[in-house]
């Protein structure tokens, strides 16, 4: 069995903050531990309308720069500010006492963020921290310990953070963050459980669960799990999904478990469409009952279906796919070979022709631009970046009221290459320009004119060249 053990609270290290931020919050004495560390703009964002909501689920605590920004931009409509309130469970063992919302104050179109570590379960009631998530329209859970998280079920702080949704903000977290952002929630509240110990027993006293806290639109049946391949924790997702099932926790006999990679975050829109970016991500479905799933026996289950999202790749989670997965199953407690990686058993196909285009030199101008008007919808164009000043265009076609949104994933360590949209004279329409070698690019373009229109996709070479490939997921709703 692997070691088991529970994350201590740490008061003094909650005390030390208070010194440091010099703002404890005015609240009940119960709340008297929560402290509060606000970044930016002293005043919040007035305004009567988003465009959310957005949602960001990350594999590892840390902001994700590419998905948070395509949030934020989400949320606000390209134009104006908003707020980001950070909730922790504990202080940052070293470094900046406010990791998450220095991350967030770098990126364009955050007015502030405040930072808000919370103890104890009544802290989900302190009235200033429920007036600043109310205030704010995107709420982010840090990682930690997901069980202090759902201690707030049924509190205040559930009710505000469900209001920044409502109105069309948006919510996420990273580890710990992420799990709670499932309406199944894995609390890991009696200890951390390994893959091996999951399936050798589904039923183990470690693999606790939190029901019914966070319910977003689109989402539902969901389970999540962070740190997925690097940790190996495919088995346990495997096994709380056949828990969900066999429970009932989830309706008409399925679960669906979302593992993300560290490094990787799945942006879910208004329209329930995940966009991976950066590391990859697993969907795991189980549709029936398990063959054996009861306490002291190993697991047994036939045939989940597996989706491996690589950057850029989308899930849809309003409309769940029944095409594109491969299988593996359980039996008696021993997992198939090669869990992490699959041939489908059925593709998805792509009607109307083929879906992809990897570029063809020279095509540095928009009149040798290399002609993707013909693809099939979803689509993906791949080039790379060969010169520090290299130039790659594309030749693309968008009718009236299409939304279109364009991802590129950048190679890691490779290259920094910058997105841009021109119209047909070669106009800049919209570009995404974030700064870092391997830092992904995306932007989201909607045609209002009548008729169709001839646009061109161009990356430019920012910083550095190599042949690692880019790949640019074109997606229209």
């Amino acid at each position: 069995m692997g070691t088991r053990f529970r994350r201590a609270t740490c008061a003094s290290t909650a005390v030390a903050l208070l010194t440091l931020a010099g703002s404890l919050a005015a609240a009940d004495p119960a709340a008297a531990a929560a402290t509060r560390i606000r970044l930016g703009s002293a005043s919040d964002v007035s305004r009567t309308t988003w465009q959310g909501p957005a949602f960001t689920m990350n594999g590892d605590g840390k902001i994700i720069a590419s998905s948070m920004t395509a949030a934020i931009d989400a949320i606000r409509g390209g134009t104006g500010s908003l707020d980001v309130v950070v909730i922790a469970g504990s202080a940052p063992g070293s470094g900046s006492p406010t990791p998450e919302c220095d991350a967030s104050m770098a990126l364009p179109g955050v007015n502030s963020c405040t930072s808000w570590t919370l103890t104890a379960a009544s802290d989900g009631n302190n009235s200033q921290v429920n007036t600043d998530v109310r205030n704010a329209e995107f709420v982010y859970f840090a990682g930690g310990d997901q069980c202090r998280y759902a201690a707030w079920k049924g509190s205040a702080l559930e009710a505000s953070v469900e209001s920044v949704v409502a109105k069309g903000g948006g919510s996420g977290g990273g580890s710990a963050g992420h799990h709670i952002n499932s309406p199944v929630v894995y609390d890991a509240c009696k200890g951390s459980i390994t893959s091996a110990e999951a399936l050798a027993n589904p039923y183990d006293s470690y693999a606790t669960f939190t029901t019914g806290m966070f319910e977003w639109e689109n989402y539902g049946g969901v389970i999540n799990d962070s740190h997925f391949r690097a940790r190996d924790r495919m088995g346990r997702t495997m096994a709380f999904v056949a828990r969900a099932i066999k429970d009932g926790r989830t309706s008409g006999g399925k679960a669906w478990g979302v593992g993300v990679e560290e490094g990787g975050s799945l942006l879910l829109d208004k329209n329930g469409r995940a966009t991976l970016y950066g590391k990859e991500a697993y969907v795991v479905l189980g549709d029936h009952q398990p063959e054996q799933a009861s306490a002291g026996k190993p697991l047994t289950f036939s045939d989940y279906k597996i989706w491996r999202l690589g950057p850029g790749q989308t899930y849809d989670f309003k409309n769940r796919p029944t095409c594109g997965y491969y299988l593996r199953s359980i039996t008696n407690g021993i997992a198939d070979a090669n869990l992490y990686t699959g041939s489908p058993q059925n593709t998805c196909g792509t009607p109307g022709g083929t879906s992809a285009l990897a570029e063809t030199e020279a095509n540095d101008t928009r009149t040798t631009a290399n002609d993707a008007t013909a693809l099939a919808y979803p689509a993906s164009l791949t080039g790379s970046m060969k010169s520090a000043t290299d130039r790659d265009y594309f030749r693309v076609a968008f009718a009236a009221g299409e939304r279109v949104d364009i991802h590129c994933a950048i190679p890691d360590g490779a290259y920094d290459a910058d997105l841009y949209l021109l119209d047909s004279g070669g106009s800049t329409i919209d570009r995404s320009v974030n700064d870092g070698v391997g830092t992904d690019e995306s932007l989201t373009f909607t045609r209002t004119a009548a008729g169709s229109g001839t646009y061109y996709v161009e990356l430019d070479a920012y910083q550095g060249s190599g042949s690692s490939p880019y790949t640019c997921t074109l997606t229209k709703t």
